[in-house]
């Protein structure tokens, strides 16, 4: 991004500003001032944290898990990354491995330790925000011990908060085990028996193809938003689809700045991407059915639209997430619940960004490699409005 490019930004970030009264500060809590909060200590917030840190800032990086990485640690044990290692580096240090290798999540989850490690990010663990508001003309971000106050904030967090899940659940008669992907580790959790995936994404896919091998008779319910056209572990993937669909036309051809972009860009929030690793003939050939959407629950079975019901014992639910910005206490909310922001600004407040959102620059913006260009370009915005000196 040019020095214009982030004075536009600054600029259009300039609006008024309505304050409401904010009661004081309670007495137990103690408090500490910086230049930037940055909320969120996976890909995103470090990203943010090392180019803040080669421009001299004055940060801190609050993250609620106990350890650097944990976001990934606790995801399903066989979960491999979508994308191959030359494109999950962020900015700074490359991936410990060779360019089309596609790491484990705990591979990822070690990266980003080391990562935080080598650039000595300060990173605090155990403080999960639980309130972010404006006091007088400073954000506050509020902890369990602690109140933070800065002229600036970053929220660095996908929209991947809280697991989602039709209020119909309940109904499910209680012998069916139910599972959020965001819980499941491995068929070990599973009953004996038939299990419906319910949401044809990718994870639906990667669990499906897992319950399948596993020998349990295995649905997979909801929209079939298609497939890319190649395997990205071999040959074509690896040298020609990967670098011009994830490395050119996700990056750079879908942005907020181009039609194209602009077009796909609802499309792609609604509904979802395509299927990457597991192919549809795949999924046949494991023996896994796929069936229309889950729309109730009758006799405490799962019920499809059409009237069909299945007799499973477990549901897994790959129904997506809640945003999880309860805690955000300020009017950036539109009336879907989005937060208002371009490319990452929040204009009606200045000194707000967000880093991590889905599509929140380009489609690449939830992937490692466009993290890391959409921190860089936010923490120059930051640099300027601190007036630090040009990143070393």
């Amino acid at each position: 991004m040019t020095l214009n490019e982030s004075a536009d930004l600054i600029e259009e970030g300039a609006a008024s500003i309505q304050l409401a009264e904010r009661p004081t500060r309670p007495a137990t809590l103690t408090t500490e001032t910086f230049d930037v909060i940055v909320i969120g200590g996976g890909q995103a917030g470090l990203s943010v944290g090392h180019h803040l840190k080669r421009a001299g800032a004055h940060f801190v990086i609050l993250d609620e898990n106990a350890r650097i990485g944990d976001s990934w640690r606790k995801r399903w044990d066989s979960l491999r990354l979508f994308t191959p290692a030359k494109f999950d580096a962020l900015d700074g240090m490359p991936f410990p491995a060779r360019g089309n290798y596609f790491p484990t999540k705990d591979e990822m989850a070690n990266y980003l330790e080391a990562y935080a490690r080598r650039f000595q990010l300060p990173v605090r663990n155990h403080s999960r925000v639980e309130r972010l508001f404006r006091r007088g003309s400073r954000f506050v971000a509020r902890t369990g011990k602690c109140e933070y106050e800065a002229d600036q904030v970053v929220v660095a967090m996908a929209k991947y908060q809280q697991p989602k899940v039709p209020s119909f659940a309940v109904a499910l008669s209680p012998e069916i085990v139910q599972l959020h992907s965001h819980a499941y580790r491995n068929t070990d959790q599973l009953r004996p028996g038939g299990v419906v995936l319910v949401g044809g994404g990718n994870s639906g896919a990667d669990i499906a193809m897992e319950a399948a091998h596993g020998g349990h008779k295995t649905f997979m319910a909801g929209r079939d938003n298609g497939q890319v056209p190649f395997r990205p572990e071999r040959f074509w993937g690896r040298n020609l689809f990967m670098p011009v669909v994830i490395g050119f036309v996700f990056h750079h051809l879908l942005t907020v700045k181009t039609p194209m972009g602009r077009k796909a860009r609802p499309a792609v929030l609604s509904k979802g991407g395509p299927l990457i690793r597991v192919k549809r003939c795949d999924l046949a050939a494991a023996g896994v059915e796929r069936v229309p959407r889950l729309v109730g629950v009758c006799d405490g079975r799962p019920l499809l639209e059409g009237g069909r019901t299945l007799d499973v014992a477990n549901v897994i639910w790959c129904t997506g997430f809640h945003a999880g910005f309860h805690w955000i206490d300020l009017p950036i909310f539109d009336g879907e619940g989005e937060v208002s922001h371009r490319s990452g600004v929040v204009k009606s407040q200045p000194g707000l960004y967000f880093v991590g959102l889905p599509f929140l620059h380009a489609m690449s913006s939830s992937m490692i490699h466009g993290v890391g260009r959409d921190a860089a370009r936010i923490a120059e915005a930051i640099r300027l409005r601190l007036g630090l000196h040009l990143l070393r």
